[in-house]
């Protein structure tokens, strides 16, 4: 055996050292493979922004659904969909023939009462008011002539808002968008005639945001809104209300209505549906890293900072975040080197 060992020795000596060649040469390369796997970035000041988003479509603000009180038979349409109309215009009218006629009748009737009015007040009583009576019969007498003479002024009215009610006439300016019935001549209910109107110019984006969020923002905040009809065309517009009342999202959120108004509306549509961007938060030239490289551990935060070609965990101090930096108040400086990828490969 020894025999063997001093023949061969030189040989075992060069697979020796082969061997402990090949241990070194894998450890550098499982080191470098290691170091390659660890990213870094320069700790940088730049100006910092937070924003929220959220879904939703273009509504009018001002609209108004329009129905007749009474039923009747459809006399006239002056108007259809799409047409722009002013305040206090007559869409369309029901026939008045028979409401006309009560109002005629109506007032033949207080005509009548006017004349024994004033026959029984001027010639029996001699222009006696009902606290100038002698007598209790004379009272309730000039009384009953005074209520049934208002009585009949009350039936004049009635029938003359008849007559009013058999026309249609919208309260705004806007645009006809809907029209149940838009053929003369047939008979309607007040449920299946609807004439909607909606003002243009009073061209809303309303969104909803999460409870979280809702606290930062505030009536008059700009926003930019952006269309999937015009993909490439963004909006500006201010926030004009904030709801009061939560409501229940389909996913079962509480969520806050949040309505913005365009600065341009023109040629915009109701119903487009879109997405709204609000800056909620904005500092100018403040230190900044990648959220991604912030670590927590018992409620402190922490990096791994790069001091020549070793990593020192550094406690740093933080403030407003977004979802790509987070500002940071002390424990870093300018400049510095820390991990934003590969923490397991960190030399222990």
């Amino acid at each position: 055996m020894k025999g063997i060992f001093v023949r061969y020795w030189k040989l075992i000596l060069v697979v020796i050292v082969l061997i402990a060649g090949i241990i070194v040469w894998y450890s550098r390369v499982q080191a470098q493979k290691a170091a390659a796997a660890i990213t870094t970035a320069k700790v940088t000041r730049k100006n910092f922004s937070k924003t929220l988003s959220s879904s939703g479509k273009t509504k009018a603000d001002v609209s108004v659904e329009l129905k007749f009180q009474t039923s009747g038979k459809l006399t006239w349409v002056g108007v259809k969909e799409g047409d722009t109309v002013a305040a206090y215009q007559t869409l369309a009218t029901l026939d008045s023939r028979e409401v006309q006629k009560n109002l005629e009748k109506a007032l033949r009737a207080y005509s009548s009462e006017r004349n024994d009015y004033e026959q029984t007040w001027r010639v029996t009583y001699d222009g006696k008011r009902p606290s100038d009576a002698f007598n209790d019969t004379v009272r309730r007498i000039l009384e009953k002539n005074q209520w049934d003479l208002e009585s009949s002024v009350l039936d004049v009215e009635l029938k003359h808002l008849a007559v009013e009610f058999a026309s249609l006439v919208t309260p705004i300016a806007g645009i006809i968008t809907r029209i149940d019935t838009p053929v003369a001549g047939v008979n309607i209910t007040p449920a299946a005639a609807v004439f909607a109107v909606a003002d243009p110019k009073s061209l809303v984006f309303e969104a909803t945001v999460d409870e979280t969020d809702v606290g930062s923002l505030v009536v008059g905040q700009k926003a930019t809104i952006t269309l999937d009809a015009f993909p490439e065309a963004t909006y500006s517009g201010t926030i004009a209300y904030i709801s009061y009342i939560s409501q229940q999202s389909s996913g079962g959120a509480t969520v806050f209505p949040v309505k913005v108004s365009f600065d341009q509306p023109e040629n915009l549509r109701i119903g487009l549906n879109g997405d709204i961007t609000i800056v909620t938060d904005r500092r100018d030239d403040v230190l900044t890293v990648p959220t991604e490289a912030i670590r927590e551990e018992k409620g402190t935060s922490f990096v791994y900072k790069k001091i020549n070609n070793k990593y020192e965990k550094t406690a740093i101090s933080t403030g407003a975040k977004n979802e790509d930096d987070i500002i940071v108040t002390g424990g870093i400086a300018e400049g510095d080197l820390i991990v934003t990828k590969g923490f397991t490969n960190i030399p222990k």
